[in-house]
């Protein structure tokens, strides 16, 4: 789900007005996710709040050869395996991009990982006043931020995110919300679409 703020627009506003009159950008706007640890990607850079497992994000990601995912081709297992999570996450990214036809060759962002998915609701609420609802992520474009938590680190809620992200940075003008929902939905849908179909090409490359 992709997130806009009247307010967050304008403090954002507020803090680019005052950048280009001095070399003083503002101080960052506080989220309240403090990471413990953060590692950088191509397109991203993760932040990990404390606690969260790598191991157990790629475990969640689940992305193997059979996905062919990673410059849209079937990767052998000694070749693919030994890739990390941010090879995974960028080649997300990428895949994406190419399915939305939409290519980001300089893009980064933040990708903002929580222990716990009560903490996104936390996060929300530090940065708008309300109560968020009950997404299992979000991503908000005045921050180039997307939010999620360690339970929910999945390729299809991720690529979710990502196709925002990817949408949101592409057109200079912002498509319509209901616009931008289908098309990350859509992104979604393929995702899921390969997971069902993983199963299934594992085991006709076992039979063979």
């Amino acid at each position: 789900m992709r997130n806009r703020s009247t307010a967050l627009i304008a403090v954002c506003a507020c803090a680019f007005i005052l950048s280009q009159g001095t070399s003083w950008a503002g101080p960052p706007i506080d989220d309240g996710f403090q990471p413990s640890a953060r590692i950088e990607s191509r397109h991203f850079s993760i932040f990990l709040e404390a606690g969260v497992d790598e191991g157990l994000l790629l475990q969640k990601l689940d992305i193997g050869p059979d996905h062919k995912i990673l410059a849209g081709q079937a990767l052998q297992a000694a070749s693919f395996f030994p890739a990390g999570l941010p090879d995974l996450l960028d080649a997300l990214f990428i895949w994406s991009c190419g399915v939305l036809d939409m290519n980001l060759f300089n893009y980064r962002g933040n990708i903002k990982i929580a222990k716990e998915p009560g903490r996104l609701k936390e996060v929300y609420f530090k940065l708008y006043g309300v109560a968020g609802r009950d997404e299992k992520a979000f991503y908000i474009y005045e921050l180039n931020t997307l939010y999620i938590s360690e339970q929910d680190f999945t390729k299809e809620i991720l690529g979710h995110e990502i196709a925002h992200a990817i949408i949101s940075n592409f057109f200079v003008v912002q498509p319509p919300q209901k616009v931008a929902e289908v098309l990350a939905g859509y992104i979604e849908f393929q995702l899921r679409k390969l997971s069902a179909a993983a199963p299934a090409v594992a085991a006709g490359a076992a039979a063979r």
